[in-house]
């Protein structure tokens, strides 16, 4: 018989581990804010911007209407479409939700919900192609939360990325039952499997809609693993995926390294664009990484490092490195969103159908000018690191991007210098001199 027995530093080091995960979701929410926020109110805002969003969810749904759904775990899909008036900027920053101090929420100040109803399977089909047909692009943008999410965190904060990222997209939220609780970190992430059926479900209808032609999906944290397993589940059981399945933005993922590669692997070569949203210095994935046996987390990793830096490449996956990126979050787990200036620019050309190594445009360019106040909020144009498998972003953008960085540094940089030139993995590191 083996032994039964733990010690008492085996039972410390799992008490560290919830402790700095309890920690970690502690930070990362808000406990003074109110709670159960989503009771409708009237639109009393003119000068307020609304986001009309479809929601998909295997969340169970709540009594209470203010709240809609809970944490618990449904028995089978329910839908709802929900507008949210967001306040004009005049009293608030792109890459921030204006949580109501107390309700009922003021339109004119806070993000507010003025119309909430829930769907049948046939009415969400409905409002979809409805919604489809009204889009520039006839595109849709599937958002998926991550762990410790409350329904209402969920549709708040993608109301601030529809928003700030100025997408003409139709927005899908995919809510999975998530207790809201930092001590909840199993149960969230089986309630993620719980849904891997439903949304390869909600992909193989989007993949069949001949009015939807195209499909991006930004999924962050706990989130990567949902997105990661419903699109690996689809290409194994039809041989692929979709052409129309243009772009996978992964922000923050708490995925093992490991198994990404395998995931990717399952899916075949013709997979579709993906983007990855690193920090090395995310301390919620810091802390997720001890409970899953010390394996790096996808969202940590350094893309540069060998194995990874070959892995991206032959996979055609571009890295985005916001470690030196500062932001409002405590945790680093949230920049995507909180440092409006590199979400905005990205999830907007991604849900239109670009991609960063797109030559149609300067891509590259625009991301460098648009994240000037980023990079000197961190003190140098190390603020935003582009690791892409092709040189410096894109070729109608080397030749300016070694300009741009001489502006920032204070130092002339001509169009045929090396950084404009043969900088391959980064704005300011790894050039050939």
């Amino acid at each position: 018989m083996g032994n039964c027995f733990v010690s008492l530093s085996q039972v410390r080091s799992i008490s560290n581990v919830l402790l700095a995960s309890a920690l970690a979701g502690l930070l990362w929410g808000c406990a003074s804010r109110p709670t159960n926020v989503l009771l409708p109110v009237a639109d009393t805002s003119p000068s307020s911007s609304k986001v009309e969003m479809l929601v998909a969810t295997t969340r169970s749904r709540s009594s209470n209407p203010a709240q809609m759904y809970t944490g618990e775990r449904g028995l089978a899909p329910s839908f709802a479409e929900i507008t949210v008036s967001i306040p004009p900027p005049s009293v608030r920053k792109v890459g921030e939700v204006a949580w109501p101090k107390k309700l009922p929420s003021n339109p004119a100040t806070d993000f507010a919900v003025v119309q909430a109803q829930e769907l049948t399977l046939e009415t969400a089909k409905g409002w979809l192609s409805a919604s489809v047909r009204k889009s520039p692009d006839h595109s849709v943008l599937v958002f998926i939360h991550g762990f410790n999410n409350r329904f209402e965190d969920a549709v708040y904060r993608f109301a601030q990325i529809a928003k700030d990222t100025d997408t003409q997209s139709v927005p899908i939220l995919v809510t999975w039952p998530s207790r809201g609780s930092a001590l909840a970190y199993g149960y969230d992430r089986e309630s993620t499997n719980y849904t891997r059926n439903a949304l390869e479900l909600l992909f193989q209808y989007l993949a069949r809609d001949p009015q939807i032609k195209e499909v991006s999906i930004l999924a962050h944290s706990m989130g990567n693993w949902l997105a990661l397993e419903g699109l690996r589940q689809m290409a194994i059981r039809n041989g692929g995926l979709p052409a129309k399945f243009k772009n996978v933005m992964l922000a923050a993922p708490d995925v093992d390294v490991d198994v990404f590669r395998t995931q990717i692997a399952d899916m075949g070569k013709q997979h579709p664009q993906f983007t990855l949203f690193v920090s090395q210095d995310d301390r919620a994935l810091k802390v997720s990484r001890r409970v899953w046996g010390d394996i790096p987390r996808l969202g940590s990793i350094d893309p540069e490092q060998a194995p990874y830096k070959e892995d991206l490449a032959s996979n055609n996956i571009t890295v985005i490195d916001l470690t030196k990126v500062k932001s409002g979050d405590p945790l680093h787990h949230g920049k995507f969103a909180s440092s409006p200036q590199v979400v905005q620019l990205i999830g907007a050309r991604m849900a239109g159908g670009q991609t960063l190594t797109d030559n149609r445009i300067g891509l590259g360019d625009t991301i460098i000018h648009a994240t000037t106040g980023v990079a000197a909020a961190a003190g140098s144009a190390a603020g935003l690191v582009i690791a892409a498998p092709v040189a410096a972003v894109d070729q109608n953008s080397r030749e300016n991007l070694g300009n741009h960085i001489g502006a920032l540094t204070g130092s002339q940089t001509s169009q045929k210098s090396s950084a404009g030139k043969e900088c391959v993995g980064s704005a300011t590191k790894d050039c050939k001199k």
